[in-house]
């Protein structure tokens, strides 16, 4: 395997992700699958334990410019962390019986997450291109003063969290949508809580994962080494490129991918 290739093409998709906000774990995860031929157990935890170095930087950095709404984070965490661990927990009990190939089954989940992020992604922005005006039936808000929205908020985090825990696929990107669908959160503090809670369920998946003795250190730190900078300069492009077409091509690949990877299983 080459390292400088792997660095190279994190650098690609740090850039991608600084662009469009589309998770690098949906790009990462495949990358290191098809082009590196990682197996998917190990490809995931590696990169859940890449990506948490990236959400802990952008966390800070928001947590420092009050774009956080810590309330969010805090009730939200209390259901995704377990979430994710019961995930990683999964993946552990079904290794241990060696009964099913879990390769094989962890393909089909990784392909299925990317394919569901990506079809979301592009209805949303089809919806908006073609159909302007069209607004969607608003879903509850949560409210946190109540016992009701808490509990309404740990469960919609433990059911992403474990599917995070299991495919590393949608820390930020199914998040994000649950931050503008049951939050209203405004695009301020959307980015920022985002970031903030995917970093505190990132940390202790990646314990569990480093646990599982899955996570090939050989491939973090090259890819640490590409997305870091990846992700500031795309973030610097971003108002210079045309961002409907550039997240339609980056669904499009990634419907694509998604297929591919249900297809190999």
């Amino acid at each position: 395997m080459s390292t400088l290739l792997l660095s190279f093409l994190s650098f690609l998709i740090g850039i991608i992700v600084g662009l469009t906000g589309i998770g690098g774990a949906s790009l990462i995860t495949p990358m290191l699958i098809f082009v590196f031929q990682v197996p998917p157990s190990v490809a995931i935890s590696s990169d859940i334990v890449a990506a948490t170095l990236m959400k802990v930087v952008g966390g800070i950095k928001h947590w420092q410019q009050e774009t956080i709404d810590l309330q969010v984070v805090k009730w939200l965490a209390l259901g995704s962390v377990p979430g994710s661990l019961t995930g990683v927990g999964t993946l552990y009990l079904i290794e241990r019986t060696g009964i099913i190939n879990i390769d094989e089954i962890l393909l089909r989940l990784i392909g299925g997450m990317v394919l569901f992020v990506a079809f979301l992604g592009t209805g949303q922005m089809l919806l908006k291109w073609f159909v302007p005006n069209f607004e969607l039936p608003q879903l509850p808000k949560f409210d946190l003063n109540t016992n009701l929205g808490r509990i309404n908020t740990m469960c919609v985090g433990a059911a992403l969290g474990s599917m995070v825990g299991m495919t590393s696929v949608s820390s930020g990107s199914l998040f994000a949508m649950v931050l503008i669908a049951f939050f209203r959160l405004d695009s301020k503090k959307l980015v920022g809580t985002d970031l903030a809670q995917a970093a505190i369920l990132l940390v202790f998946t990646s314990l569990g994962h480093i646990f599982l003795g899955t996570v090939n250190w050989g491939l973090v730190i090259p890819i640490w080494i590409g997305t870091v900078p990846g992700v500031m300069l795309g973030a610097k492009l971003c108002q210079l490129t045309p961002q409907r077409v550039l997240r339609f091509v980056i669904y499009a690949l990634l419907m694509g991918v998604s297929w591919k990877l249900v297809y190999l299983a």
